[in-house]
């Protein structure tokens, strides 16, 4: 809480928490903030522009665009927060226990997430949701899956700075259990690092859902996507070259903001920097104890 504090001291920090916090507003009230029936079609008012009724204009099927944008934001949302917690769950507890539950536990998470930044993306979601089913949370899940190595590197980078603790040690010679030693010495000092990468992750995962939904796998229409709503504008881009930008704009602003505060998070703590991204070489390949935090 002390760092979050000293983050939201800076300038950049608040307005991203401003953007995100109208963004969870939408998320969680956008049926009811919704003008219109983000569903209900009218071919009276087919490609209308914005105007007094329709403030955003009307797509292809006559639905009110700024109903969907709105009620959009809720499955967006809801999508990236289950990848995030999906990857923050498995990467986290891989990367803790690679270094207290033996050799043999470190070498199967290591080949494990090796294995996973082996995959490609788009493959590898398509297939998981030919075998479980096209839905929002199959296709998340496997999101999720694909993001957990950074948690597993950063979580484990981390770590290892403070296995060999004086304090550490001192309790393990005092008997102290596992549990109550990752709870009291060790997550509130990886927190910091944790929530950097939680909010960079939820900025990856946020354009992961959008494309996804841009190709028709997770959420299914009619209901609304801000990528849905992207891929629907393109085919009437000739009569409409303006709406593509709607959707567009709003996914940039939200991982903006989202970059943004894990930018702030990082500078208040004074973390050392790490690339933790998915697409370059995997756990196997240690990272120094003076690199902790992500970039």
């Amino acid at each position: 809480m002390r760092t979050l504090r000293r983050a939201l001291r800076l300038r950049s920090a608040r307005l991203s928490a401003g953007v995100l916090v109208v963004v969870a507003v939408a998320a969680v009230f956008g049926h009811w903030l919704a003008p219109h029936d983000p569903l209900a079609q009218d071919s009276a008012h087919v490609l209308s522009g914005p105007g007094a009724g329709h403030l955003l204009g009307t797509d292809g099927l006559g639905r009110d665009v700024l109903s969907r944008l709105v009620a959009g934001t809720s499955s967006s949302i809801v999508a990236t927060l289950e990848a995030v917690g999906t990857a923050l769950l498995v990467g986290t507890a891989l990367g803790l226990g690679s270094l207290w539950l033996g050799r043999g536990f470190e070498w199967t998470s290591l080949r494990f997430v090796d294995s996973l930044q082996t995959l490609p993306y788009v493959v590898f979601v398509v297939a998981v949701v030919g075998v479980l089913g096209n839905g929002l949370t199959q296709s998340m899940l496997a999101i999720g899956l694909l993001y957990s190595p950074i948690f597993f590197r950063v979580s484990r980078a981390a770590s290892l700075t403070l296995l060999r603790a004086q304090y550490v040690e001192a309790a393990e010679l005092f008997g102290a259990s596992l549990l109550w030693i990752l709870r009291t010495h060790l997550w509130s000092k990886i927190l910091p690092t944790i929530a950097v990468t939680a909010a960079q992750a939820g900025a990856e995962c946020l354009l992961a859902v959008q494309s996804l939904s841009f190709l028709g796998i997770g959420v299914q229409p009619p209901a609304p996507t801000w990528g849905g709503m992207l891929a629907d504008d393109l085919a009437f881009l000739a009569q409409q070259p303006w709406a593509p930008f709607i959707p567009a704009l709003t996914i940039m602003i939200t991982v903006a903001a989202l970059n943004a505060i894990a930018d702030a998070i990082s500078d208040s703590a004074d973390l050392p920097v790490v690339d933790a991204s998915p697409t370059r070489p995997g756990p196997a390949q240690e990272v120094p104890d003076a690199a902790v935090a992500v970039h």
